[in-house]
C-alpha cells in the first residue's frame, strides 16, 4: 500500500497549512491537498490516506469519521492515521482532543515550573532517535508554549512534563490520531545562530518530524546509516598534546566503542613522532586524519580572494601527501575550517581541489554580507546552501538532544572538542560517547571521509529503483536489497559547467543537468558498493601566490606558541584552578 499525504485545510490555507505542506516537501513526501469541507470516505476508495491538518480544519472532517466508526472496515482500509496541529486557536485543539478521547482537556500558556520534560518510549517507534529523552528546552520557550494539561485517561502522552503534555496520541476507534499543541516551525525562517539548537523549537519540531518519521518510512528520506565521527581539533601526533594522550585516548577508544578524527595542521607535516605514527598505523579503525586548514593562521580560510584561497587548499593537501609519504598515514580529505571561518570564495576554491566536502561550527560565512541560510538549510544532510558543501558538527554540550535530533533528521553525528575538554581523563568525553552510543539508533563510527562519503538521503517510491540524494564530491553507494537496483541519484549543482567528469574507479558515469541539479544513475549487484567521484576543473588562471618570508616567519613562531600554551599554560591555569 502507498504511503499518501493529505494535507487538508480550510477554506483559506492557513500559514500553519503552508508550513505543514513544506515540511512534507522537506522529507521528499508526496502531498495531496485538499478542502476539508470536500473530503469524504467513500466505499470504492482503495487510497490509504495520513491527514494531516490543524484542528480546526479536522473539525470539520470530525462527523465523517464519527459516522464511518460504524464500519471500522472502511475506516481502516483508507486512513491509516492523523497528525493534528494548531494555528494559534488552542480552543479548537483541546475540543478536538476532548471530543476524540472523551476526556475533557483544557490548553494553557506557559509550563509552570516544569523544566524538564520525557520524550516516551512508544511501542511503535514514535520520536525514533529522540525516544526516552528528557530534554530541558529553553525557559523563553517554556513561557511562551501553549500546552495540554492532562489527567490520564484514553491519552497517551508521547512528550510531557509532569501533568502538561505537549504532543499526545489518542486511539479513535483503532485509529491513531497524533496532536501537538504547538504551531509548526517555519523552516524557511532565516537561521539568526551559529547552528540550529533543537532546545529553541523542541515542541513545534519534533512532533510532526517524528510523525512523518514514523508514518511515511518509504516514500519519506532517510538515511542509508545512521554514522558518527569525532573531532579533536588541532593536534600534534606527539605521545600527548595538552591534555590529549593517544594512548590513553586509544584505550578509551576501545573500550567505549568510538572512533577519533584529529583535524590535523597541514604546517606540521615534519613533525610527527614515530611512536604516536605507529600507534595510528596499527589502529586506523580508531585513528584518522582531517585537514585542518594550511597554516591556521587567523582567518585563513575567510579571505575574499579566491585564487589565494585556491592555492592555500593545494598547498594544504600537497602537506597532507607529504606527511603521508613519510608516516604511512592516510588522511581523509575533507576540510575543517580554522577558528571556524569561511569565505564563499573559499568554498569556490575547494570545489575545484580534491577535497570531498568540508564541515564547520558555523554556517554563516565570513563575507562583508552573508548569504542568508534558513533552517531547512541546516536541517539537511549537509549545507548546500554554498557551491561546496558543508557538514555540520557540534560541542558535546550543546546537548544529547541535539545529536539525536539531528540522527531523527538522518544527518551524521559529527562532534569536536579541543584538547582541554580531555582534563579529567576524558571522563566528560566518555559520559558524552556513551549517552550517543545508547541513542535508540546506536551510530556507526567511522572515520570523517566515511562519513561523507556515506552521507546521503534515499527513499524507495517504486520497484527496483531506488532515489538518492547526493552531498559530498564522493559518495559510497551500497546495494542492501535481495536484488539488483538501479540508483537514480541527484545532486544539486549550481555550475555544471565546471564538472570535469563523473566515474567509478571502474567507469565513467553519463550524467544530465535539470533544474539546478545533475543527475545521472548506476546499477548494482546486491551487496555490492561502489564509490562514486565528481571531478571538477581545476582553476584557471593561476597567480603567484607564494608565501613570503615575514609571513613564514611569523607561522612560525604563531605555531610553537600556540603548542606552548596547550602544552603548558592551558595545564597550568587548569591545575591553578583546582588548587583553590
Amino acid at each position: 500500500m502507498q504511503e499518501k499525504a493529505l494535507l487538508l485545510t480550510a477554506d483559506y490555507p492557513s500559514v500553519d497549512d503552508h508550513r505543514a505542506e513544506r515540511l512534507l516537501e522537506f522529507f521528499g513526501v508526496r502531498c495531496q491537498k485538499r478542502r476539508a469541507i470536500a473530503f469524504g470516505l467513500e466505499n470504492k476508495s482503495a487510497e490509504k490516506y495520513r491527514l494531516v491538518c490543524s484542528a480546526q480544519a479536522f473539525a470539520r472532517v470530525m462527523g465523517n469519521l464519527q459516522n464511518a466508526s460504524g464500519n471500522s472496515n472502511l475506516l481502516a482500509r483508507q486512513i491509516h492515521s492523523v497528525f493534528l496541529y494548531s494555528n494559534g486557536d488552542p480552543v479548537a485543539v483541546a475540543t478536538a482532543v476532548s471530543q476524540l478521547s472523551g476526556v475533557t482537556i483544557s490548553i494553557r500558556r506557559g509550563a509552570g515550573n516544569v523544566t524538564q520534560w520525557h520524550v516516551a518510549n512508544d511501542p511503535d517507534g514514535m520520536c525514533g532517535a529522540m525516544r526516552d529523552l528528557r530534554i530541558q528546552p529553553s525557559a523563553t520557550y517554556l513561557r511562551t508554549g501553549d500546552f495540554f494539561h492532562t489527567d490520564g485517561g484514553s491519552l497517551t502522552p508521547l512528550i510531557a512534563g509532569e501533568d502538561k503534555a505537549a504532543f499526545l496520541k489518542v486511539s479513535c476507534n483503532g485509529l491513531p490520531v497524533f496532536i501537538s499543541s504547538e504551531r509548526l516551525i517555519d523552516i524557511d525562517a532565516e537561521l539568526t545562530t551559529f547552528n540550529f539548537d533543537i532546545r529553541q523549537h523542541f515542541f513545534s519540531a519534533v512532533p510532526l518530524v517524528s510523525y512523518i518519521r514514523w508514518a511515511f518510512p518509504c516514500s519519506s528520506w532517510h538515511a542509508s546509516e545512521a554514522s558518527a565521527s569525532l573531532i579533536i581539533d588541532d593536534p600534534l601526533l606527539k605521545p600527548t598534546h595538552g591534555f590529549v594522550d593517544f594512548q590513553e585516548l586509544l584505550s578509551l577508544m576501545k573500550r567505549h566503542n568510538f572512533s577519533t578524527n584529529i583535524a590535523f595542521i597541514p604546517w606540521n607535516w615534519r613533525r610527527s613522532a614515530p611512536e604516536v605514527v605507529r600507534l595510528f598505523r596499527e589502529n586506523p579503525e580508531h585513528f584518522s586524519l582531517s585537514v585542518h586548514g594550511c597554516d591556521h593562521t587567523r582567518a585563513e580560510f575567510g579571505s575574499p580572494s579566491r585564487q589565494r584561497l585556491y592555492w592555500k587548499a593545494q598547498q594544504a593537501l600537497e602537506r597532507m601527501n607529504r606527511h603521508e609519504s613519510i608516516t604511512g598515514i592516510s588522511h581523509d580529505r575533507v576540510m575543517v575550517f580554522p577558528q571556524g571561518i569561511f569565505s564563499e570564495a573559499a568554498m569556490s576554491a575547494l570545489k575545484r581541489t580534491d577535497v570531498i566536502a568540508s564541515v564547520n561550527n558555523d554556517i554563516i560565512s565570513a563575507d562583508p554580507r552573508p548569504r542568508a541560510i534558513t533552517i531547512s538549510d541546516v536541517w539537511d544532510i549537509a549545507v548546500m546552501r554554498y557551491t561546496f558543501p558543508l557538514f555540520t558538527r557540534r560541542y558535546p554540550w550543546e546537548g544529547i538532544e541535539n545529536f539525536a535530533f539531528d540522527a531523527l533528521l538522518g544527518k551524521p553525528a559529527i562532534a569536536v572538542i579541543h584538547h582541554d575538554y580531555c582534563s579529567d581523563h576524558c571522563a566528560r568525553l566518555v559520559n558524552f560517547i556513551e549517552q550517543l552510543n545508547a541513542l535508540p539508533c546506536a551510530p556507526t563510527w567511522r572515520n570523517l571521509g566515511e562519513v561523507v562519503r556515506r552521507s546521503c538521503r534515499q527513499k524507495e517510491d517504486s520497484p527496483g529503483a531506488v532515489e538518492v540524494e547526493m552531498y559530498g564530491t564522493e559518495l559510497r553507494i551500497e546495494n542492501r536489497f535481495g536484488q539488483s537496483k538501479r540508483f537514480l541519484i541527484r545532486r544539486r549543482e549550481c555550475e555544471p559547467s565546471a564538472i570535469q567528469r563523473i566515474c567509478t574507479d571502474a567507469q565513467e558515469i553519463a550524467w544530465r543537468q535539470t533544474n539546478g541539479r545533475i543527475d545521472f544513475e548506476i546499477e548494482l549487484n546486491p551487496g555490492e558498493n561502489r564509490v562514486i567521484k565528481i571531478k571538477f576543473h581545476d582553476l584557471a588562471g593561476k597567480e603567484h601566490n607564494r608565501d613570503n618570508l615575514p609571513y613564514r616567519l611569523k607561522t612560525t613562531l604563531r605555531r610553537y606558541l600556540c603548542e606552548a600554551r596547550d602544552n603548558y599554560v592551558v595545564p597550568m591555569r587548569c591545575r591553578f584552578a583546582g588548587s583553590r
